[in-house]
């Protein structure tokens, strides 16, 4: 019996020293960086920015691969199922890491059993913004206005963080307005444009060049502080409703069962190319933020955020097309 036990350790710790030398020795080939929308936007220029970087690093390419459709589910979906050795990772937003698959349906879904963290990429605020027409310059001046006449809200995707913030707003206020979702963000911003919809909550960058154009009117941010790319927009708790503030996350993912040493080698990795000069300057000019997180510190951010809007979720029964 004893003979036993000690040919099982033996085993055990052969096992435990093979898992580590691979994970020193990782990556010993080209690693996918799988992302979950069409080349151009923010999160395929985050991925690309940080594969560069990681790239020199580690002397092996970091080679971007976008897998757009079904709300993120392709990408998500494949580097789920891929082979748990650090070659396939996802570049995970919020929406198709904890969201899109509850709202399409998977009402078992747990991102834990699907994904180990690895660190966070950046936050992105978004901007409270009306069509000019709408008297209002505060938040409360906008409310004020809410109450009197039922307004339109323009969506440019279901289960984005502009969807769930617009519904956490008519939850505290008790306010209601019309959501119009829109076919992605292009057409939803050109109908804002428009005046067919009164407001919007979007991306800085997306929405900079409309509202130095005149054509849309800033209210507040959902930043910690004020942002570079609007410096004299006031933040929702500058205004007195902090209860608003909020942002997507970009992030690296592994499939669930890759090894804890591959994912803190490559999450310290990440760290160091976050703190690049030139980095955060990109990002900024994104309207975006570096967020340098461990993994561990990563899984608790993304805990946090399943917590605070997966029941948002379900309290207003947002279901997908």
């Amino acid at each position: 019996m004893i003979r036993l036990v000690l040919r099982v350790w033996a085993m055990v710790v052969l096992a435990a020293g093979a898992v580590a030398a691979h994970a020193a020795e990782w990556p010993e080939r080209p690693v996918k960086l799988v992302v979950p929308y069409a080349a151009g936007g923010n999160v395929d220029i985050a991925g690309r920015v940080v594969g560069q970087k990681l790239q020199e690093q580690f002397g092996q390419p970091f080679v971007v691969e976008n897998r757009p459709g079904a709300g993120g589910l392709i990408a998500t979906d494949y580097v789920a199922s891929a082979a748990p050795d650090g070659y396939t990772v996802a570049v995970g937003v919020g929406a198709t890491v904890l969201f899109t698959p509850v709202i399409m349906g998977r009402s078992d879904y747990d991102w834990t059993k699907n994904f180990r963290a690895v660190g966070s990429i950046n936050l992105t605020p978004l901007v409270l913004q009306v069509h000019p027409s709408l008297p209002v310059q505060t938040i409360k001046d906008f409310l004020d206005l809410a109450k009197k006449k039922r307004l339109n809200f323009e969506l440019g995707g279901q289960g984005s963080i502009n969807h769930l913030l617009s519904e956490l707003m008519q939850e505290k206020t008790g306010i209601q307005w019309e959501t119009v979702v829109y076919k992605g963000n292009s057409p939803g911003i050109t109908a804002l444009v428009a005046g067919e919809c009164d407001f919007s909550f979007d991306q800085v960058s997306i929405s900079v060049p409309f509202i130095r154009a005149g054509q849309l009117h800033p209210i507040a941010v959902t930043a910690r502080d004020r942002m570079p790319l609007l410096p004299e927009v006031p933040t929702f708790n500058e205004q007195g409703y902090g209860d608003f503030s909020a942002a997507t996350f970009t992030g690296l993912f592994l499939p669930a069962k890759t090894p804890a040493a591959i994912a803190d080698r490559l999450g310290a990795a990440l760290a160091r190319a976050l703190r690049s000069p030139d980095v955060l300057d990109r990002f900024t000019s994104l309207g975006s933020e570096t967020f340098i997180t461990s993994p561990t510190e990563f899984t608790a951010y993304v805990n946090q955020e399943n917590q605070r809007w997966l029941p948002l979720i379900k309290r207003a029964n947002i279901k997908g097309d």
